[in-house]
């Protein structure tokens, strides 16, 4: 047919439907039907031959029926008043000799979503739940969930639920999966299907007969059930152990989930389930699904939370491969970073200078951030002090190659801190204050004060005028409120006499008790496993990338606690935080993360770093 206008096609569309010549020649017909179809997945407006798509579904050609079918669903709520004309031609499909018949004519029965036919609908549906033919049943029973997604305010019939329960035993596994999918939906206000020993001891000796996604269905919903011994417990976990070890990821992650909810009070058994799925883990990160890899990423990062060794010998898995996406190798330059120890930290070093190249810009600085940047230098020597004297020597010369905010920030506490032994400190400080107009991050301001508070401390006949000049301007001009209720607060500090301030400003440097870290504490699997297998990991990596981490590792107002607690609701920054937070579009991948004092720090790294400091790797930040 030669390209037309819209209505001219379904002018030329409507004679063809009522030509007789074509109706008696099935396969010019089944072709012209196609051609609606076509036309209505293009776009074209195609609702006024709904009359005749009636009219062509009375036909036994179970091809032609689909296509119309398909036509009328998606028009029969503009024309509900012809709708109840296919109803007819519906119900009599559903007592076809054909099952196939029968279960399409149920399914788009239940397609049609028109309120004013439920009354037309609930004796086929009924009639469908004791069929002969499994494909019957299973369209029956979903067919039950739209009725009430379509009616939810009216109540299903007992006597149908109860039916649906006794389907649970039909010998159809896709029947007893759809029967839950449909008992979960009608029941939702009750909190869903109820599962007690019975049914939870006939899905698990059925699961395997299941497939895939309905073993993932039935194992999400056995999460609601708790065994009654310790016996049951035991047998109930025999019965999973096979799975763990699936090689489908979706019924692998399903199964852990249930495995770490049941074994919530028995710590050895989760950590012994968390080492069973490292093979199927690591199968999964190598998926040709990238979707699937950084799912499985993202879940493995999860899991080192309470086993940072899990994946130690297997740290190689996470070397980039050059065609992967910018997203993917992001998150195993993150695990690699998790996964570095004495023994590997200089290859896991070599592997990410190599991405330090990379075409892509992010890729190129999240590998700069994770080997050794002016933020990792501040954290470095607040855990370990005894590098501080090697820090110093690198620091000379360095600001002009400190491109973003958190560098500085990070530059600037350096100064202050260790002001007394880097000999050019107060110049730098005074190239910082005459740029202070241009400087647009309220965090480099706020530590630039700090900065020269401390150095005055030490140095004052240097730094005197030059921090007069700078409290002048943070308390006359500055319109941040944070910068100038900071510079406020400095003034009236000086006021209260030097010692006063010596005391504020020159607490101890580092917690002497934590010593050099050698990776991080493991966390209790309670604490993360109900987030196993949802979304919620995903999410978090997100949060993790847009949020950043500024501001001096010590707080000014009270001494850094560990805080272990990752969740969500983490993320966002403290009231003490927050004045030291910007907003930053790099991903950051870093050594020094987690909180104040919770760093992966080897003794290996102080001399590593020092190597790096001067190079291309560590300010090269354009």
């Amino acid at each position: 047919m030669p390209y037309l206008g819209s209505e001219d096609m379904v002018r030329e569309l409507r004679r063809a439907l009522s030509n007789p010549n074509v109706q008696s020649d099935h396969l010019r017909y089944r072709n012209t039907i196609l051609k609606v179809v076509r036309a209505m997945s293009q776009g074209v407006d195609v609702s006024g031959l709904f009359s005749e798509m009636v009219k062509a579904c009375a036909t036994v050609d179970v091809v032609q029926k689909k296509l119309v079918y398909v036509f009328l669903c998606s028009y029969a709520s503009l024309n509900p008043e012809l709708s109840l004309l296919v109803i007819n031609t519906l119900r009599k499909d559903c007592q076809d000799p054909n099952p196939m018949v029968r279960s399409l004519a149920l399914r788009n029965m239940t397609n049609l979503r028109l309120p004013s036919l439920v009354e037309y609908v609930e004796q086929p549906l009924t009639a469908g739940l004791r069929d002969r033919a499994a494909c019957v049943r299973r369209v029956a029973v979903l067919g039950w969930a739209k009725l009430h997604k379509l009616q939810a305010s009216s109540d299903i019939d007992a006597a149908v639920v109860n039916e649906l329960y006794s389907l649970l035993r039909d010998p159809d596994p896709v029947v007893m999966v759809n029967c839950l999918r449909a008992l979960e939906e009608i029941l939702k206000e009750e909190g869903g299907v109820a599962i007690n020993k019975p049914i939870a001891h006939h899905l698990l000796n059925r699961l395997k007969e299941c497939d895939v996604w309905g073993q993932c269905e039935v194992l999400k919903i056995l999460e609601r059930y708790r065994p009654q011994s310790e016996d049951e417990l035991f047998d109930i976990l025999s019965l999973l152990d096979p799975s763990l070890l699936s090689p489908h990821p979706p019924v692998m992650a399903a199964t852990l989930s249930l495995f770490l909810s049941l074994c919530s009070g028995l710590p050895a058994a989760s950590l012994s389930a968390l080492e069973r799925v490292r093979g199927p883990l690591l199968a999964a990160c190598g998926s040709a699904s990238r979707e699937m890899r950084f799912t499985a990423l993202c879940h493995i990062q999860l899991l080192l939370r309470s086993l940072p060794g899990l994946m130690g010998a297997h740290y190689k898995r996470f070397f980039c491969g050059y065609a992967e996406p910018a997203y993917i190798k992001q998150r195993k330059m993150q695990l690699l970073v998790e996964l570095v120890n004495d023994e590997n930290v200089a290859l896991v070093l070599d592997e990410l200078k190599g991405y330090c190249t990379d075409v892509n810009t992010d890729t190129a600085q999240a590998a700069i951030s994770a080997i050794a940047v002016v933020q990792t230098v501040r954290d470095l020597v607040w855990v370990c002090p005894q590098c501080s004297e090697a820090v110093c020597l690198a620091l000379e010369g360095c600001e002009e190659t400190v491109q973003d905010s958190q560098g500085r920030q990070a530059l600037l506490w350096l100064l202050g801190v260790y002001g007394e032994r880097v000999s050019s400190a107060p110049y730098v400080l005074e190239v910082f204050i005459d740029g202070l107009r241009s400087e647009v991050s309220p965090g480099v301001k706020m530590e630039l004060l700090t900065a020269t508070m401390r150095l005055f401390l030490c140095r004052p006949a240097e730094t005197q005028d030059m921090l007069g000049r700078l409290l002048h301007y943070c308390i006359e001009e500055e319109t941040d409120m944070c910068v100038r209720d900071q510079a406020l607060f400095y003034y009236r500090l000086l006021h209260c006499g030097i010692e006063e301030t010596r005391k504020v400003l020159q607490g101890r440097r580092s917690d002497p008790s934590l010593g050099v870290l050698i990776g991080r504490p493991a966390e209790p699997v309670n604490q993360w496993a109900r987030s196993f297998n949802t979304l919620e990991p995903l999410k978090q990596s997100a949060a993790e990338t847009e949020s950043t981490s500024g501001g001096s590792p010590e707080p000014v107002t009270s001494v850094p606690r560990p805080n272990t607690d990752l969740s969500l609701s983490s993320l966002s920054p403290s009231p003490v935080d927050k004045v030291h937070t910007e907003s930053h579009t790099l991903p950051q991948i870093k050594w020094l993360h987690r909180s104040s004092i919770y760093y992966n720090i080897h003794p290996t790294f102080a001399g590593l770093y020092t190597e790096y400091l001067h190079g291309f790797v560590v300010f090269h930040m354009e």
